[in-house]
């Protein structure tokens, strides 16, 4: 049987996933939030060659629980076909650099962090956050399923080990018996992470992944084990409330398992003996919550210090029973707003093609993947994208065979319209190509309704 830290079973009882069962607790799911078809993996970028191939489409189809609240998936592809080889690199965005810059100066200042602290994060990527670590002296290493991210990380002197995580990676890790030599794959990965394993961590950073684990409990219970008794664990994640109130359908995909308000995270964690003593709300990503979580039974001394209970909890589980989030009613009318945006967006792009003038997008965003192929929109409305990631380049987005070029390709064809398919970055990306307005061109987002940019 496994344990954690204090001797629970953190194994879920009862808790087995099929198509109309919660992942969390195992109840029947009853309500459709919203049915966007088929669709690809939205990471599945294709290359020229695999153009003449067929391409998997899968139902895309999102449930509330109306037991413990969590918004999810029926498991459709399992974590090792869409993130054991990624196409998202963090530091291909400045202003998510900036992000992991201040939230680090932030979380060390308050929980006193340095060089005999250990930090832990999880699906760290390329190692855009941990970096800042480093820089302030604070021992750390990441946990990275992606082989070939894992490996830029390590390039750049992150220590990182290439596993996907669930209880028992870490119980291993914590008890120096995980062997970072052997990778996902079953290979040798040579990782730096060795010598700083053996331990519990006093952070370990979960951001933007506690929506991607299909095996929720499992994942939840690796997080919890990797925790020192008065560690702290900081999850980012998507708000459901904006997605709801924002019409945000375009971060629904396979690889967002589910979606979480603060109920719905709060019963996950709780499961596995982990409390919320703290949230902020954040406007990444479009509206994120960022949840401090320690032990329920952490010391005494720690609980009454800065692991104390503070009162923005309270306010936003209030604020969210307030607009119904913990009521079915309120997820059945999603679906037709939904609705509303794709006919807004399509209206938009045949207009401009009747006009004679130019659509191209900015940005390969899974987000965007959603949002093209949920409209049927492919290269006789959007002649092509472009991306800073070289790694999407000379590829095409999956499902629309939509072609990824490089930035620079804008300035060549001159386009009338620059459709933002990241809208969360929307100023980064209208600082940076500002210089279309010098022909005329101009800026234009699709979600929550079709709207020009000033």
């Amino acid at each position: 049987m496994r344990l954690g830290r204090s001797g629970r079973d953190t194994r879920a009882k009862g808790m087995t996933m099929t198509e109309l069962c919660c992942r969390a607790c195992g109840a029947e799911l009853r309500t459709k939030v919203c049915d966007l078809g088929a669709s690809p993996l939205a990471n599945s970028y294709l290359t020229a060659d695999q153009l003449q191939r067929p391409e998997p489409f899968l139902s895309l189809v999102a449930w509330f629980c109306e037991e413990c609240w969590l918004v999810q998936l029926p498991t459709m592809e399992g974590t090792a076909a869409i993130f054991s080889d990624y196409a998202y690199f963090s530091s291909f965005s400045d202003s998510w650099l900036e992000h992991a810059r201040q939230y680090f100066e932030e979380v060390s200042k308050r929980f006193s962090l340095d060089s005999e602290s250990l930090v832990v994060e999880v699906a760290s990527n390329d190692g855009y956050l941990l970096r800042n670590a480093q820089e302030h002296g604070v021992p750390c290493y990441g946990i990275e399923p992606a082989r070939n991210i894992a490996e830029h990380a390590e390039q750049a002197g992150i220590p990182t080990v290439n596993r996907f995580l669930g209880s028992e990676v870490a119980r291993e890790a914590i008890d120096g018996i995980l062997d970072p030599s052997l990778d996902v794959h079953g290979g040798s990965f040579a990782s730096s992470a060795a010598p700083l394993l053996g331990r519990g961590a006093d952070l370990v950073v979960a951001n933007n992944v506690f929506a991607h684990v299909p095996d929720l409990n499992d994942f939840t219970a690796g997080l919890a084990a990797l925790l020192a008794p008065a560690g702290v664990l900081t999850i980012e994640v998507q708000h459901l409330l904006t997605l709801l109130q924002e019409v945000q359908f375009d971060t629904i995909y396979h690889e967002h398992y589910q979606y979480y308000s603060l109920h719905a995270a709060q019963s996950v964690l709780a499961r596995h003996g982990l409390e919320v003593f703290d949230v902020e709300l954040l406007r990444t990503h479009g509206g994120s919550l960022r949840i401090f979580a320690r032990w329920a039974d952490a010391p005494r001394d720690a609980k009454e210090g800065v692991l104390a209970m503070t009162g923005r909890v309270a306010g936003v589980l209030e604020q969210e029973r307030e607009a119904g989030l913990t009521d079915p009613a309120t997820y059945t009318s999603f679906e037709d707003r939904v609705r509303t945006v794709k006919r807004g967006l399509l209206r938009f792009l045949m207009d401009a093609a009747d006009r004679g003038e130019a659509v191209v997008g900015y940005g390969a965003p899974a987000k965007g993947n959603t949002l093209l192929n949920f409209c049927g929109v492919g290269p006789d409305l959007i002649s092509y994208t472009v991306d800073r990631n070289p790694h999407k380049q000379g590829c095409f987005l999956p499902g629309t065979r939509i072609p990824i070029a490089g930035p620079e390709a804008i300035s060549k064809t001159k386009p009338e319209w620059l459709l933002i398919l990241p809208w969360n970055l929307e100023s980064e990306i209208v600082e940076q190509m500002a210089h279309i307005r010098e022909w005329g061109g101009q800026f234009v987002v699709a979600i929550p309704e079709v709207r020009q940019i000033r």
